[in-house]
């Protein structure tokens, strides 16, 4: 559990990365958290600042984690802090926002890729999470200290002004790449110092005068451990997520084989640099529905690490009923098809018993497993995160139908290499080549008869 404090101790309490602070009971706006622990940041908004005019004394980046159009990230191993401006609804520029947050993020981008004295001005950004507790539903985590910019990434892709939809109009919000740095503890000594205008004290955390002096980023990583994920880790966290993975559920439950195409699809919107080859026939796949290659390396000079996917449409649980799991034999199927410096992916609707997934782990096997919550939460980050906007994907890409005794498939291939049309009873197929391609293929499936 993580540590606690209570209300009446926020305002001389130091800032301990993940501990949460509580709000007054009652919930009311004015116990809320965050503005009694900051005074004088208020107690509404994702973007609070201290300070007048465009140079701010620090500030404040609230997220409550559950958006699913702006899905702030924070990336624990790596330490890399994903947010989005708030810009987030048609009718307004992209800086003609109440708060100024998208401001304060442009003008922050600018020192940061200006001189060493405009780095001197960017202000810490401390980020807060949504907590409720049993005392406060106005709770908040905190999350560490941040700076703008990452290692690694270039200034063309640290603040981008991406493009939404919403009933027809168009608009812009800023998607912004922060690093957090490994910075416990921020004492009320330094707080006190920022609320003064003295940045750089004896009470400044180290990574931070690093940063400001010499643009260093120390971030704060979180190695994990050996993890074993709960039957509940494996299915969506929330009621939209949860009603995403019912339509793709419901969508190829009578299809199998059009799934193995969505899970290959999947796979390749969760890292573009995933490359699928072939889509395996059925009658001699050797228990991998697909064929792929991992980009590493130079884009110019790469090195591939193979991999063989393998796709279960399992029924994920659904209104209390509990989930058809993979189990340690279809596992274990799977694992007997790698090769020697070969990986495996297994891609399901449902979730991963315990034993197999101890197995997996606890012999090192090198398995992905994306299971349910991953489904959902692929799609929500590639911009599918609504059922309408999923079911126009899966009716547009990934059609199938039943027609009597025959079941129709349409597969959009959105990768080279040879792509087939899959059935226990293949009646015909089509086998091309092509960077996008989309055919229909019509089957019997004896299945139908009976």
């Amino acid at each position: 559990m993580p540590k606690t404090v209570s209300f009446q101790d926020l305002r001389e309490s130091d800032l301990i990365v993940d501990a949460v602070y509580e709000g007054e009971a009652g919930g009311h706006l004015s116990g809320e958290a965050l503005g009694t622990l900051l005074p004088g940041m208020g107690n509404q908004g994702g973007f609070r600042s201290a300070g007048t005019g465009d140079d701010k004394k620090y500030v404040t980046l609230y997220t409550t984690g559950e958006d699913r159009d702006w899905p702030d990230s924070i990336d624990l191993s790596t330490g890399q802090f994903t947010y989005y401006g708030d810009n987030k609804k048609p009718g307004h520029e992209l800086h003609e926002t109440v708060r100024g947050g998208n401001r304060i993020l442009r003008r922050t981008f600018e020192l940061l890729h200006g001189s060493q004295e405009d780095r001197s001005k960017i202000p810490p950004f401390l980020i807060f999470q949504k907590y409720p507790t049993a005392i406060s539903s106005r709770s908040v985590q905190f999350k560490g200290i941040a700076v703008p910019g990452f290692r690694g990434v270039p200034a063309t892709s640290d603040l981008v002004a991406v493009w939404k939809s919403t009933d027809g109009h168009r608009f812009q919000n800023y998607r912004a790449i922060f690093t957090i740095l490994d910075v416990p503890t921020i004492s009320r000594s330094w707080l006190k110092d920022l609320a003064d205008g003295h940045p750089i004290t004896s009470n400044a955390p180290r990574a931070w005068a690093d940063f400001s002096r010499a643009g260093v980023y120390k971030a704060l990583t979180a190695a994990p451990t050996t993890i074993i994920r709960s039957t509940s880790a494996q299915l969506p966290d929330t009621s939209n997520k949860m009603d995403i993975l019912e339509s793709v559920w419901l969508h190829f439950k009578n299809s199998p084989f059009a799934f193995e195409a969505f899970a290959a699809r999947l796979f390749q919107m969760q890292d573009p640099r995933v490359i699928v080859d072939e889509l395996t026939r059925p009658t001699a796949d050797g228990g991998r529905d697909a064929i792929g290659r991992y980009r590493l390396g130079l884009r110019d000079d790469p090195v591939y690490a193979e991999f063989s996917l393998e796709a279960k449409c399992y029924s994920p649980g659904l209104h209390n009923s509990p989930p058809n799991t993979v189990g340690v034999k279809e596992v274990s199927r799977l694992i007997s098809r790698i090769k020697h410096r070969e990986f495996g992916v297994l891609v399901t609707t449902s979730v991963v018993a315990r034993q197999a997934y101890e197995e997996v782990r606890g012999d090192r096997h090198p398995i992905i497993f994306i299971c349910g919550k991953d489904i959902a939460d692929i799609l929500v980050s590639n911009g599918f995160n609504s059922v309408q906007a999923v079911n126009d994907l899966l009716h547009g890409e990934f059609f199938t139908e039943v027609r009597g005794s025959m079941t129709a498939y349409t597969l959009s291939v959105g990768f080279a290499g040879q792509a087939y049309a899959r059935s226990p009873a293949l009646r015909e197929a089509a086998s091309i080549n092509s960077n996008d391609v989309r055919f229909r293929c019509v089957i019997a499936d004896p299945e139908l008869h009976a």
